[in-house]
Formats: structure tokens, sequence, C-alpha cells
């Protein structure tokens, strides 16, 4: 199975991030978390990007907040899926989303919400589960026990207002 590479602007971004740790480890999904800034450190980051694939990799996740032009380096570089994960900093998050989404043309990075680093660990499962059954058998589960969770909490909640 491909690796996730998580890949970091600052430190500072490790809090969030750590969900996206949470969720690799549910599914059994080997990843590497790295810290490279699109500013302070390009030639790093582009490195990383244009042998990732060659490594084993076969999604990134890019968190960064402020100006945010992490994952648009590293997409620019590689032809593997980029998640990017705003991240709330200045702005409510705002300028950190703006600067994910908006991409130029030929350049995708696949955005989740701002500090949605669940939901891009969560992607990132889906996209390899194109090609495993296994693991599209895990994200089945998963969906089966939201299901049941939300099930019964109407149930409680119904019992309650019953009261």
């Amino acid at each position: 199975m491909k690796k996730v590479a998580i890949i970091m602007g600052s430190d500072s971004d490790l809090p969030v991030v750590k969900g996206a740790f949470d969720v690799l480890k549910k599914y059994g999904i080997e990843y590497e978390a790295h810290i490279m800034s699109a500013h302070r450190t390009p030639d790093l980051a582009a490195e990383f990007s244009k042998n990732a694939k060659e490594n084993g990799f076969g999604v990134i996740i890019c968190a960064a907040g402020m100006a945010a032009h992490l994952a648009g380096v590293i997409a620019a570089h590689t032809t593997l899926p980029v998640i990017g994960v705003p991240i709330k900093s200045t702005f409510e998050g705002l300028d950190a989303l703006l600067a994910t989404v908006m991409m130029p043309s030929g350049i995708p990075v696949a955005t989740v919400a701002v500090n949605g680093a669940k939901n891009a660990a969560t992607l990132a499962v889906q996209m390899l589960a194109i090609d495993d059954e296994e693991l599209a058998l895990k994200l089945e589960d998963e969906k089966k026990a939201m299901v049941e969770g939300v099930i019964a909490k109407e149930k409680k909640l119904q019992e309650e207002l019953c009261k």
C-alpha cells in the first residue's frame, strides 16, 4: 500500500494535523510527517515533491496557514494528488483557504475546510481505496458506524423529549 505524506508549513500546525495522524492510524496507513515551507524552504519542498512518487507515496496532504502556498508548490512538482488543509491563523483562516483553493489550471489542489485535517486524511484514504478493496471495505464499515451513531443519538433525543 502506498504511504501518505503530511507536510506542515510550521510546527504550529501540528495540533490540527494530529487529527490526520489519528485517521490514518485507524485505517492502518503508513504515513510520514515533515515540516517544509513554501517560502522559507522552497527547494526542499520542491525536491520532496518531485521524488514523492518514487519514495512510495500515493497522496500528499499539505497544511499551512496565512499565505498557505505550500500545497500549490507541492502540487506544481508532482502528479500525485495533493490535499490542502488551510490552517486558521489570521482572518479566521479565510486567507489560508483562498490561497489553497485558488489554484491555476493544471495544478489542482483538493481543499478541505479550515483546520479540516481529519477530512483530508479521510479523503486520502478514499483515494488509496480506489485500488484497495480491503481499505474500501473499512471505509464502508466506518460509514455504517456513523449511521448507527446518529440513529442512537436520535433515539436518545426522542427518549428525553418523551420524559
